[in-house]
């Protein structure tokens, strides 16, 4: 078991030393949450911890598909691209233009990098294939999106049409709101070899314009291989999701993702005004992710999870993956951390990918360092300032007559204009008799 150190618990922690390395990360994360607040959004006081586990268990027990350290969680089926983004492996996303019709106040699109330049400009999404398949990339999921990808109906039938030819094994998917996805469209995205189209629905359209989009659904049914539905579900509304999920099952749709919203940290004010939160501890790890989604609202996730638990009830034979925020990082942490070289005080965890090492500080050095030696083991690393013996997790279990407390360090690898550095981002808190090799990395 791997305790997670918060204000709570920091104070237990008997070993000074240990103490004050996990105080300088809790310190971090409170400068980083204060600069959240600076934004003017509100932070929940709630972590709503112990409701999240309880549906969790509940999904667990009702046969629910928890997947990638239960960050992603199906009931029936998934989509196939859907697998493959927990790593990133094989997978590519393109756009030609960042420009959109709508103005979706959780739209992350503007902290792209170039947003304002991809308004008005276009990317050469053909030559960037091109130059995939000359360097012997070989992709077996690759996706258009945008922006609105079918404000340019032309180049996004060209760029499938390319891609199929390009990499003929691959899935192709196009992301769309829908308003361009007339039947002549949707044609010739077929003939381009269009694998999954995913609508997203919005929850602040009127009910005129729902109906619209569930009109294309229909339409696209007929005529594209998959059709999914993706859109982020804010909290309180279950029962309008009910119907939407009802209806979606009654077009025989493919699946559907349940997406965490999140506070794009642009904008504070749509969500003041509905009574949106993010959540008090927004990541697991905190980290400069590449995923610009933004940060969590708080009790998103429950709406999601309850709805699971619908689908189960209602025996809808539709798939429902719950994605959360924490689920679309673990492709960036994979790349950055996957065939690194690192010390070999380092394990790199098939649990959420980061490298992990156990630590132990000023008085539980010398016992530890004798018990490793005892055991044959001398390949850990011992630095003076803090006084710290660094070892791999596999010789934890080599300590269990020691009453010690262990760090349990995630780290990530960074590629720096001078090289590749290891930098640690969080420690936990273990012991010898606690820690569960298995379960924990």
């Amino acid at each position: 078991m791997i305790t997670q150190i918060d204000k709570t618990n920091l104070s237990r922690i008997k070993n000074r030393e240990l103490q004050a390395q996990a105080a300088r990360y809790l310190q971090i994360h409170d400068g980083f949450m204060e600069q959240i607040r600076h934004t003017g959004i509100e932070i929940d006081d709630h972590d709503y911890g112990d409701e999240t586990r309880a549906r969790l268990d509940r999904l667990r027990r009702r046969g629910a598909l928890m997947r990638n350290d239960d960050k992603s969680i199906v009931a029936n089926s998934i989509s196939p691209a859907c697998v493959a983004c927990q790593t990133g492996v094989g997978s590519a996303t393109f756009f030609v233009s960042l420009r959109c019709h709508r103005s979706c106040f959780y739209c992350f699109n503007p902290n792209q990098e170039s947003y304002a330049y991809f308004q008005t400009h276009q990317r050469p999404v053909i030559q960037e294939l091109d130059q995939m398949a000359a360097s012997g990339q070989r992709l077996q999921h690759i996706a258009l999106t945008g922006g609105e990808p079918l404000l340019y109906k032309d180049e996004a039938v060209g760029f499938f049409a390319h891609a199929r030819a390009k990499f003929p094994q691959s899935y192709l998917r196009l992301y769309t709101c829908g308003d361009y996805a007339d039947k002549p469209t949707l044609a010739r995205l077929q003939e381009a070899g269009l694998d999954e189209i995913r609508f997203s629905i919005r929850m602040h359209d009127l009910e005129k314009g729902q109906r619209f989009v569930f009109e294309r659904i229909a339409q696209a049914k007929a005529i594209i291989p998959h059709v999914m539905v993706e859109m982020p579900i804010w909290p309180d509304t279950f029962e309008t999701m009910c119907g939407v999920l009802r209806q979606l099952e009654a077009l025989e749709i493919d699946s559907i993702n349940l997406l965490e919203l999140c506070y794009p940290l642009t904008d504070p004010q749509p969500f003041k005004a509905r009574g949106f939160k993010v959540k008090r501890r927004p990541y697991r790890v905190l980290y400069n992710y590449w995923y610009a989604g933004g940060l969590p609202v708080a009790r998103s996730e429950l709406v999601c999870l309850d709805l699971l638990e619908y689908v189960q009830d209602a025996g809808f034979k539709m798939g429902v993956h719950y994605c959360s925020l924490e689920n679309k990082h673990t492709g960036q942490l994979y790349q950055q951390n996957r065939g690194q070289r690192a010390p070999d005080t380092h394990y790199f965890s098939q649990k959420d990918y980061l490298l992990k090492s156990a630590k132990v500080f000023g008085a539980d050095v010398l016992p530890v360092r004798r018990a490793l030696q005892a055991g044959g083991y001398a390949r850990y690393s011992h630095k003076s300032r803090p006084d710290c013996l660094e070892f791999h997790v596999d010789h934890i279990a080599a300590l269990r007559g020691l009453d010690v407390e262990i760090g349990l360090s995630s780290s990530v690898v960074e590629a720096r204009p001078d090289g590749h550095y290891l930098r640690e981002l969080q420690l936990g808190l273990t012991t010898p008799v606690l820690f569960d090799r298995a379960h924990d990395v």
